[in-house]
This record gives C-alpha cells, sequence and structure tokens, in this order.
C-alpha cells in the first residue's frame, strides 16, 4: 500500500507542477463547508496543500490512554468546474457539486487496523494485530440552500471487516465562501455485527490468550457524536485548521472488556502551506 501511494504522490506531484489552473470567473470552494478541504481557490486544475498536524487522541477504539500524535495534513487536488478529484494520505477519491445543494462523494480509503502494542498499560495483550484493509465510502450532503448554512448528511463505510453508517445534520458558521469558517455537526453512527466485533469483539482463541470474556456484539447503535471544524488563512498561503470531536458509545461496545472508556474523544490542531 505504501508502494502505492508513493507512486500516485509522484503522478500527482508532476501533473501539479507540468499543468496550469485556468481561472474560473472567481468562484470560491465547491462547497464552502470548513470540515471539507478545497485548496483550489475557485480555479480550474491541480491545487496542492501540505502541513503538519498533532492530534491528542485515544491509542485505539475505546481506549483509556491518551497521547499526542504528529500526522501529515493536506492533499492533492485536481478541480474541474464542480468536480474535485483528491489524494488526501490516506484516502483517493471525488466530490462534487450538484444542483447547488448536493455534495456526492466516493473514495477508497486506508484502514490501518489495530496493533497489540498500541496499549502501553498491556491492555491488548493476548488479542492479536487486527488486519490492515481497504474501505469504500460513500457519501452525500444535502443542504437545506444553496449557502450551505445548514446541511443533512449520510455516510457508508463498506470493506472486508463489515459496515459502518453515520447520519448527521450539520450548521456552518461564518459568511466566507473559500471553505474557511466553522461549522458543528451531531451525528448518529450504526454498525453491523461484523464491524462492531472488529474494534470490540473477542472470540474463543483470544479469549484463552488474553484472560478477556468472550464477547460477541451484535449489529445496530453503535454511538452519537458530536464533532467542530475550525479552517482559517493567516495569510495569503498559510492556512490554520482545527477540530474536536467527542463520541458516546452505546451500552454495548461500553460493556465489551476491551472498551475502557464508554466515550472516544479527541483533538486537534495545525497548519497547511496552500500553493
Amino acid at each position: 500500500m505504501k508502494k502505492v501511494t508513493s507512486v500516485l504522490l509522484v503522478m500527482f506531484m508532476h501533473g501539479f507542477f507540468m499543468l496550469t489552473a485556468s481561472a474560473q470567473d472567481g468562484k470560491a470552494a465547491v462547497v464552502p463547508l470548513p470540515s471539507v478541504a478545497d485548496f483550489t481557490r475557485g480555479t480550474d486544475g491541480w491545487a496542492l496543500g501540505l502541513g503538519l498536524g498533532v492530534e491528542y487522541e485515544p491509542a485505539y477504539e475505546g481506549s483509556d490512554e491518551f497521547g499526542f500524535e504528529v500526522q501529515p495534513a493536506g492533499a492533492v487536488q485536481w478541480r474541474r468546474g464542480d468536480d474535485v478529484f483528491y489524494w488526501a494520505g490516506e484516502s483517493l477519491g471525488w466530490r462534487g457539486l450538484r444542483s447547488n445543494t448536493w455534495l456526492i462523494e466516493a473514495a477508497v480509503a486506508y484502514d490501518e487496523g489495530r496493533d497489540e502494542s498500541d496499549s502501553d498499560d498491556g491492555r491488548l495483550d493476548g488479542l492479536g494485530d487486527a488486519d490492515e484493509s481497504l474501505e469504500f465510502v460513500l457519501q452525500a450532503r444535502r443542504a437545506f440552500v444553496a449557502d450551505w448554512r445548514y446541511w443533512l448528511d449520510g455516510r457508508l463505510i463498506t470493506g472486508e471487516n463489515g459496515n459502518l453508517g453515520i447520519f448527521g445534520v450539520g450548521r456552518r458558521f461564518g459568511e466566507q465562501n473559500d471553505g474557511t469558517g466553522s461549522d458543528f455537526s451531531v451525528a448518529v453512527v450504526f454498525h453491523d455485527s461484523e464491524y462492531a466485533n472488529k474494534d470490540f469483539g473477542i472470540d474463543a482463541g483470544q479469549s484463552a490468550a488474553s484472560g478477556l470474556n468472550e464477547t460477541d456484539l451484535s449489529g445496530g447503535f453503535r454511538s452519537i457524536g458530536a464533532h467542530y471544524n475550525y479552517r482559517n488563512y493567516i495569510n495569503e498561503n498559510w492556512q490554520v485548521f482545527g477540530e474536536v470531536l467527542y463520541e458516546r458509545y452505546s451500552s454495548e461496545i461500553e460493556d465489551s472488556p476491551i472498551s475502557r472508556n464508554n466515550y472516544e474523544a479527541e483533538a486537534g490542531v495545525g497548519f497547511i502551506y496552500v500553493f
């Protein structure tokens, strides 16, 4: 997978420096939502934003161990009208605006899985490593009006490890149409039994090796969460971004021996240079 993404990066970078963007009559971001990164500055052609972010997050799903992690940020994008193709580290996809109030997105994403060593306190000892995998993401956002002040969101994540569905509602703050400002959303999350057991289930072999009770979860309601995003330009090229996420788990997940908390929370901040 690392070899594939490296080849893609070379291809995108070559295209970025060889092609020039054409003006699009001053049109701004495809949608003015800070949670949807758009580095195109309202022009057709290639766009690039690169930076770093620092996140304070749990060691794994359900963990009570928190720590800081530095991660790359940004994306390579190619825009034509109301369509944007992008590569953003662990996802490769397309998004497009339709009828000014529909944002449709499709992507292939990389799930890093989980390692026993993710827990410094040995909470995962005996559970083995969860395999890395590819996931397919389909998303649709529907704005109530064309300024995207309020919107509905639906997302399906599917792969060899099961299926996850997210349904939410959000509000945008600020008057900018360049994708900066802030937005806030609330969502409910559902999963099937396969996806639930990927993160919180314990089979017979894992139970014998870890000493934890065997746990088989059913599908259904997973969690309810809130998400706040912020994005703004410091100057013509430098952009600052931040986010805060809180997710409260269902009682079934809370009862799993893997879950040391009944919630997940994380916060991050970073900077991106937009070329």
